[in-house]
């Protein structure tokens, strides 16, 4: 843990911080200590993201861009999932829909969470806060896919097309020069829709959890772990997401070959 100076100070002892051992841990601690309780009804926020927004904190703990001697405290996910709350009731007075569920692509709206609290190094200061909590909420949602759902080839087929087993399909549709835009601001049904129109996304979001808003989730936690992988490309756009091909320009261009010996002289 780290040492808290200022009690150090004032009490005469050394008091270590300790982290939870598991997510499962932290998000029970979490929700004890969070305000989530708002007046709209119907505002839902599944086990499924509580866990994703634990690690979040677990991979902020990890990066090698956040001052680990300033440790990242409990703070993190709490102002997470309040903020989490809040955006949810906003989308539900807005669209005058209930219940309202979260969604990946309202992370987004978490990014003062991690930014308003954690430090960063020399190296994390100058990639910009923002960049940094973007990549910390992208290698959280790679380790759930990881866990979740079958692995992501790496090997090009022998015509030359990308090898993404169970994920061909989808890669294929974005590969056709098609993209996807979600939003936090999308009413569920148009959300669903923009979904269901990649071919086999839906079908793989199912194997996730039981309902409409576990299988969108799972779909779009598909998404974002084919673009950690380098299968798809990425942009955000203020509170929109849009995915869309990969440039594979780096792996199809020729490697570069030095000199050979009866060149050299």
């Amino acid at each position: 843990g780290s040492i808290i100076t200022p009690l150090k100070d004032r009490i005469s002892s050394q008091i270590l911080t300790h982290y939870p051992p598991d997510p499962a841990t932290a998000a029970e601690i979490t929700l004890a200590e969070a305000s989530i309780d708002r007046d709209v009804p119907g505002v839902m926020i599944s086990d499924d993201l509580r866990l994703l927004i634990e690690e979040v904190t677990f991979a902020a703990r990890e990066s090698e861009l956040v001052d680990q001697a300033s440790g990242v405290s409990a703070r993190v996910a709490i102002s997470a999932l309040e903020l989490l709350a809040s955006n949810l009731e906003r989308r539900a007075l807005r669209l005058g829909e209930s219940p309202v569920h979260a969604r990946l692509c309202d992370l987004h709206m978490l990014l003062p969470a991690i930014t308003g609290k954690v430090e960063m190094v020399y190296e994390g200061e100058q990639q910009g806060p923002e960049v940094v909590a973007r990549q910390i909420i992208g290698e959280a949602v790679k380790k759930v896919f990881e866990r979740a759902f079958p692995a992501v080839g790496r090997e090009l087929g022998s015509g030359g097309e990308d090898d993404t087993g169970p994920y061909s399909e989808i890669v294929a549709w974005f590969a056709e020069g098609n993209s996807l835009t979600l939003s936090d601001e999308m009413p569920f049904h148009e959300y669903r829709a923009a979904l269901a129109g990649v071919p086999g996304l839906l079908e793989l979001g199912a194997t996730y959890g039981d309902g409409e808003a576990a299988t969108c989730l799972g779909a779009e936690i598909v998404l974002e772990g084919l673009h950690q992988h380098l299968k798809l490309a990425r942009q955000d756009l203020d509170s929109q997401v849009s995915y869309r091909e990969m440039v594979k320009f780096q792996l199809l261009k020729p490697r570069r070959r030095g000199p050979r010996r009866e060149d050299v002289h």
